[in-house]
């Protein structure tokens, strides 16, 4: 029978827990959540014998057991409890070798856990770097657990890691600090109110312990008041106690050190990068460049997407019979997927860059530079990570937002979050800057779109630093403001952990987005082809008596296409989809829009990329062909009923393009910020402020430029 070895990956933040769990799981890993949090784990598997697998989990990384975040808070829950799911049968601590000292806190925490350890000591080309070496042997005998050298990044090392973990498997623990010193009487009472592990981690860990939210919270406050134990002392002495073990660990293992960081190239990087005005300035250029190669690189794999769509759309058409599954595939399916797919080039250049930001150290420096510029309005540094994830997904980033410790900041970060431009906005901007933009050259190879889509970048940053601003004055907090980051030292970046995150990235981006706009163009489709039997008839025989009354001179191609185009326009209108648009037409005709775009505008609810796909749908039952460009030429030349004018004039388009920059236009986002608030409250409010923000700014852009 096949064995199975849960194994938890732990470490401090930048220690290189992700490469390892690359090197070791390669794309055989998946991403969830951990039980009862909404915190992001990644888990994959590995073989390390043909009988035994080790079931990997990568969790956050965290200085201490003395948990300041939620993330943190996982670690430490899962680590101490062997009654979770996901608890450990061993622990891989990866430690930075060229900072072991401080890496050694947190491992001689884990090990009073009792969790059994061995060390992955990584960054050894680092440490060496650096002047720094140890004595392996006299090292792993101190600590009481084997130790492993490896270059996660280089993937050197890793085989050892396995042979150790079959012919060398840890011992139980070493004990670092004890509770000798403590007093029993107040232990014995502990012990009587819950099992002496857990005794153990109510007095470390007591304001975080899970002890403290349950039945038995009350007791163990009584213990520690009629003794009079001080938390926050009895923490600071087990850190001194820890450190002055640690130190003399050190110094007996360590055979030489000099530091040769004075003239580093990562000090004269970080000179230039994390400047407070040149830093700024650099930050803004790489994503203007970033914008400009969204649009220039991904032109060529699109084209072959739509061509391929097309081809594809064809195929069907004339391969199976006509009928109404011929037309459910055609204009149904394919024409909604197709208006989505097509996008998937830009989203894939956009993650390529940011993957590669991340993986040389860069984005942790944005987080140190931006400090300053966040905090008048209520954040700090670290809500820039997940303002620029946001660039991705708000889901995830709002999740990310755990790494805030002030929860004020963190609320505040949540509430903005979706005023970034996600990857699902994208295609929305694409598409409409497309229509009225030209794809012109202004300097090299820089053109008027990528300034464009940086720009409406810009204005959804900008509205979230408002909003904040707007935030920090309302909501209070008696919480301590601080910041604290580490930036990891500049690494070159690999290639394996960018296609992994490209391939996590786009594998969700298709099957996410892919499984709701099949299922909302099934639907549309159904509304648009289908309504009330004697409407629908009667634009039916209004165009047939059209048809017979051709002369044999009018037959011709031209005229009888204009008036299928005029027939599939106005069965369109009649149809269930058409009725609903019509309904609420009033609300948005202020805003310079129509029935068609209301229609679009209530789909994509369940997903903003969906608007690409219900604009490709509606112009697909309405005759125009299955590819982008007709999509955009059947936009183009639409015109107003009732006016007689052009329904996407300039004023319209910046108008739609606005209102996606700040509505909220997103399901998941107003689940996962419910969530993660734990209050309907702030989520209803959120929800409220963004509509009005984008029906107000919409409203303002089509009655004064329109």
């Amino acid at each position: 029978m096949e064995r199975i070895i849960t194994v938890a990956l732990v470490g401090n933040p930048n220690c290189g827990k992700t490469s390892l769990f690359n090197a070791l799981t390669g794309l055989n890993q998946k991403v969830s959540n951990f039980p009862g949090t909404t915190v992001e784990k990644k888990m994959g598997d590995a073989m390390l014998t043909e009988k035994t697998k080790l079931q990997i989990i990568d969790l956050p990384g965290t200085y201490s057991l003395y948990p300041k975040s939620a993330d943190e808070l996982v670690t430490y829950e899962i680590l101490r409890n062997k009654s979770e799911t996901n608890f450990p049968d061993l622990v891989i601590f990866i430690a930075d070798a060229s900072n072991l000292k401080r890496n050694l806190l947190l491992f001689t925490q884990v090990c009073d856990l009792g969790v059994p350890a061995i060390i992955a000591l990584n960054m050894m080309d680092v440490a060496a770097r650096r002047g720094i070496s140890y004595n392996l042997e006299a090292l792993e005998s101190n600590l009481g657990v084997p130790i492993v050298p490896i270059n996660a990044r280089k993937r050197t090392g890793i085989d050892a890691l396995k042979q150790t973990l079959i012919h060398k498997l840890p011992r139980t623990h070493v004990t670092y600090f004890g509770l000798e010193n403590l007093d029993q009487a107040m232990l014995n009472e502990l012990s009587q109110v819950t099992d002496k592990r857990n005794a153990y981690a109510a007095l470390q860990y007591a304001i975080n312990a899970k002890e403290l939210l349950s039945e038995k919270s009350v007791r163990i406050k009584e213990v520690f008041e009629k003794y009079a134990f001080d938390t926050w002392q009895f923490q600071e002495e087990e850190v001194f106690s820890r450190y002055h073990t640690i130190d003399k660990v050190v110094k007996i293992s360590r055979i030489q050190s000099q530091d040769n960081l004075k003239k580093s190239i990562t000090r004269k990087m970080d000179a230039i990068l994390t400047h407070r005005f040149y830093g700024i300035g650099i930050f803004l250029a790489l994503m203007f460049l970033i914008f400009q190669a969204v649009f220039s690189w991904s032109a060529y794999p699109m084209d072959l997407v739509e061509y391929g769509f097309a081809w594809m759309s064809e195929y069907i058409k004339n391969t199976l019979p006509p009928g109404v599954l011929n037309d459910l595939l055609v204009e149904g399916i394919l024409a909604g997927l197709s208006g989505v797919i097509v996008f998937l080039p830009q989203i894939i250049v956009l993650f390529f860059f940011i993957a590669i930001l991340e993986d040389i150290g860069y984005m942790a420096r944005v987080g140190f530079i931006m400090d300053k510029v966040m905090r008048p309005f209520g954040m700090n540094g670290k809500s820039i990570v997940p303002l620029i994830s946001g660039m991705a997904c708000a889901v995830p980033s709002i999740m990310a937002s755990r790494s805030i410790e002030n929860r004020k900041e963190r609320l505040i970060t949540i509430l903005v979050i979706p005023l970034m431009s996600c990857s699902a906005r994208l295609p929305v901007y694409a598409l409409l800057i497309s229509l009225f933009i030209p794809d012109t050259a202004v300097w090299g190879p820089f053109n008027i779109h990528g300034l464009v889509l940086m720009l409406m970048y810009l204005i959804g940053f900008a509205a979230a630093l408002l909003s904040a601003w707007i935030f920090k004055h309302f909501i209070k907090s008696v919480q301590q403001n601080y910041f604290l980051m580490e930036l990891p030292g500049y690494k070159l970046p690999v290639a394996s952990n960018i296609l992994i995150t490209l391939y996590e990235k786009s594998a969700a981006f298709v099957y996410g987005a892919g499984k709701i706009i099949i299922a909302v163009s099934v639907v549309l489709w159904v509304l648009a082809s289908t309504g009330p039997r004697e409407k629908m008839a009667a634009v039916t025989t209004k165009y047939e008596v059209q048809m017979a009354n051709l002369t044999e001179s009018e037959k011709n191609e031209a005229m009888i296409g204009g008036i299928s185009l005029r027939r599939d326009a106005d069965l369109l209108e009649a149809s269930y989809a058409g009725q609903f648009g019509k309904f609420i037409e009033p609300v948005i005709r202020p805003l310079g829009f129509d029935w068609k775009i209301g229609i679009a505008l209530l789909t994509s609810m369940a997903a903003r990329e969906v608007f690409v796909g219900t604009m490709t749908t509606i112009y697909s039952v309405s005759g125009a062909e299955d590819n982008l460009d007709s999509i955009r030429d059947a936009m183009l030349v639409e015109t107003n009923s009732q006016t007689g004018k052009p329904s996407y004039s300039l004023a319209t388009v910046f108008s739609l393009l606005i209102f996606y920059a700040f509505a909220m236009q997103c399901i998941s986002t107003v689940a996962i910020v419910k969530k993660e608030t734990d209050s309907t409250k702030w989520t209803i409010i959120q929800f409220v402020y963004l509509t009005v923000l984008a029906y107000g700014s919409s409203l303002f852009i089509y009655q004064v430029f329109g």
